[in-house]
This record gives structure tokens, sequence and C-alpha cells, in this order.
């Protein structure tokens, strides 16, 4: 009688994969085979990503205001942000130029060390923040908008780093996978606190003690405003983000490029804010 092969696999335990956020980490990292070498990609490859950032930002704003449901999230004081508010926002509204400096910390921040567990601490208090939780100010955005949000940055990213014109294929395909696990693993971070599997093991469980000032983590400063360069993670109450970075020669995309009018591709203006921010060799390379 022939025995069937023997397949080495590795036992998870469920409830540690929703009660336990390293364990959880690890499993995904295991499953997704996101290892040393990513962490390299991602390590050389942060000064590419950073001067795409401004140029990134205003492509998702720009995408988040041309619908009434996304850009419902920016009529309400659901951050804490206290200064004049637009009606109807634009991409230059006080609210919006708030959202936005968040936004880009938060990429600026994917720039940071993954090898580290407050890297991926931060990631999932995002998470928590978008359902209301960990605030003092809630914020409720439904997880549709999320995926479509986090999709939309990864496709940016993935364009402008396959076409820069010297970065061997190599270091392309390695930064662009690398980015595409954390982006994914983000993800995963949202579903988490969206989705109701492994309730059974979180009900009832008191969050409030979560609750940090914006631009805090675990009661410590880890968000830098704009122009403040005395802490460079994060962990807004916002989208996530927040210090200022742009592109090289001191340019950032122009934002008040308007929104593509209707019947025209909604990428049409993607095109003006990539062509001003380019991701330019490192010194040596050719």
């Amino acid at each position: 009688m022939m025995q069937g092969r023997k397949i080495d696999m590795r036992h998870i335990d469920r409830k540690d994969i929703y009660t336990n956020l390293e364990a959880r980490i690890q499993y995904v990292h295991s499953f997704l085979d996101f290892n040393s070498s990513d962490i390299e990609h991602l390590a050389s490859g942060a000064k590419y990503i950073k001067v795409l950032i401004p140029a990134v930002t205003n492509i998702v704003y720009r995408k988040l205001l041309q619908y009434d449901i996304t850009a419902r999230a920016f009529q309400t004081r659901s951050t804490s942000f206290e200064g004049p508010m637009d009606e109807i926002p634009d991409e230059n509204s006080p609210q919006i130029l708030h959202r936005k400096m968040f936004l880009r910390a938060y990429l600026t921040k994917l720039c940071s060390d993954p090898s580290q567990m407050a890297f991926w601490e931060y990631l999932d208090k995002v998470g928590m923040m978008h359902v209301g939780l960990g605030r003092t100010h809630p914020l409720h955005v439904e997880y549709v908008h999320i995926g479509m949000t986090l999709s939309l940055i990864q496709d940016v990213l993935t364009e402008a780093v396959l076409s820069h014109p010297r970065l061997p294929m190599s270091r392309k395909m390695g930064l662009v996978k690398a980015l595409g696990k954390v982006i994914w693993i983000q993800n995963d971070l949202f579903a988490k606190w969206y989705v109701r599997d492994g309730e059974e093991y979180t009900d009832g469980m008191d969050y409030s003690t979560l609750v940090d000032k914006e631009g805090y983590l675990h009661g410590k400063k880890v968000l830098a405003k704009d122009g403040d360069d005395s802490s460079q993670d994060g962990s807004e109450e916002n989208d996530g983000g927040n210090s200022s970075s742009t592109s090289s020669g001191g340019q950032s995309a122009d934002p008040t490029t308007p929104t593509a009018p209707a019947g025209v591709c909604p990428f049409t203006g993607m095109t003006k804010d990539m062509a001003n921010v380019r991701l330019s060799p490192a010194a040596g390379e050719n």
C-alpha cells in the first residue's frame, strides 16, 4: 500500500490570531513569506517612495472627493481639527489640507522599519481608529472605501516604481512585492476590526483603555506634524499619517489640479501629479 506524502503542517492557534496581535503578524508574515529580503528592499527603496508622497496624497484625496459617499467623511468634525470647515469640501478646504497632512505621515510611516513590532502596532491602530475606537473624536469609515483607497495607493506606487528609468528590474520587483505585502497586511489589520470573525474571543473587551491623544500610541508621541522634525513615526486618529515629504527638487504635486469631469478617465489627473514627481536614482546608480 502506497503511503501519502507527509506534509509538514504548521499549527496556528485560532484564538491567538484574534486576541494576540504579535501572533497574527507572525502568521501573516509566514503566509506571505515576508522576510529579511522584503525589509531590505523597503529600506533601500524608502528614498524613492518618499518623493512620491505629496503626489500620492493629492491623487487619493482627489479621488475621495469625486464621490459624495466618500466626501461625506470630511463634512463632520470627526477628528481633532478645530479650524474652519467648508460645507462642500474641495482639495483646498481647511479640513482636507489637515487630512492630507496626516495621510502624508501615514505614507512616511510605511517607509520606516517594519522589523519592529511597533510598526505593525501602528498599522493595527490605524484600522482600529477607523471603526470609532481608540479616539477621543470617533471616526467611522465603512470598509468598502478603505479597501479601495489602499488599492489606489498600491496602484500608484507600483506604476511609479516600475517606470523608474534606471533601477534594475530585480530591485523594482523586490520593492513592488515588499510594498504589496505591507499594504495587504495593512488591509488585513483593517479587516480585523471590521469583520465579525473571532468575535467570540473579543466580545465584551474594553477598548476605552486604548484611547490616545491625536498623534500618540500607548501615550508616546509618534507623529510629527508638518514642519516638526521631533518625530518620524506615527499614529494619527485620522488617516494615520503625518510629516510632509516633498519630491526631488523641493517640488510637490499641484494640489489645485481639478477633479476629472464626468466621462473622463478618473486617472487623468494622476498623470499631471506624477509628471512632477520623479523617482530620482541614488548616487552611483545607472
